[in-house]
């Protein structure tokens, strides 16, 4: 739940040095981490822009992983008294444009690690890479069919049963599979698996963010989820 400054939800009369400290996020005041929090700073033109690299130069603010979040800057102006410039403007459509880089940096994210070896496609890998404990999540085509997502989740649930955990391998569908043949080529899966390694875990990271972003917040994925999926 979204803490509010005072019972109305005003926050016009809060002191600016005192609410927006460094990482902690504009619309919610609750410090948290690069890997919670969106980086956001004033482009050369005055439009708010996002920083996911955390590189751009100049005063920076930061948001919760969370559109509705961003949306809600947007609506109350914060970014303006966040950034201290009141020429600074964030355009409708930021929330948006935040997906859009979210989506792109998964996808790159994929194909780096792919060529690492520590993410492979295919449903018969993915089933024996979730039953020999090497998956740290499962990708799926959020259209792929019925069928085969249960039978990985049935791995999913028996590598779970049989380490006696109290969740199961995280299980992602955040593309349909047209979106991921416009996005990544000859790269597209329908069924896929992260492995261990550093490339493997920052796919794990960065789709749990999009996960967050889209959801408001942690979903089921995350949770050991794919429940919803079954």
């Amino acid at each position: 739940m979204i803490a509010e400054a005072s019972a109305n939800g005003d926050h016009e009369d809060q002191d600016a040095d005192e609410v927006f400290n460094d990482r902690t996020c504009i619309v919610t005041r609750e410090a948290g981490s690069p890997e919670t929090l969106i980086r956001f700073v004033a482009g050369p033109d005055g439009t708010v822009v996002p920083d996911l690299k955390r590189q751009l130069p100049g005063r920076g603010c930061w948001v919760k992983a969370e559109r509705a979040l961003v949306e809600k800057a947007i609506a109350r102006k914060i970014f303006a008294r966040a950034l201290k410039n009141k020429e600074v403007r964030a355009e409708p459509e930021l929330g948006a444009l935040v997906d859009q880089l979210l989506v792109v940096q998964v996808a790159g994210m994929m194909n780096l690690a792919r060529k690492a070896g520590q993410f492979i496609s295919g449903a018969t890998k993915v089933d024996a890479a979730v039953r020999s404990g090497e998956a740290l999540a499962v990708f799926h085509a959020s259209d792929a069919a019925a069928d085969g997502k249960r039978k990985i989740d049935q791995a999913r649930k028996a590598w779970r049963l049989g380490n006696d955990l109290e969740e199961e391998i995280p299980s992602f569908a955040l593309f349909t599979a047209a979106e991921m043949d416009e996005l990544m080529g000859q790269n597209a899966f329908i069924h896929a698996v992260a492995l261990a390694g550093q490339a493997g875990e920052g796919v794990v990271k960065r789709a749990t963010m999009l996960e967050t972003y889209r959801h408001n917040g942690p979903s089921g994925a995350n949770g050991g989820a794919g429940r919803s999926e079954t």
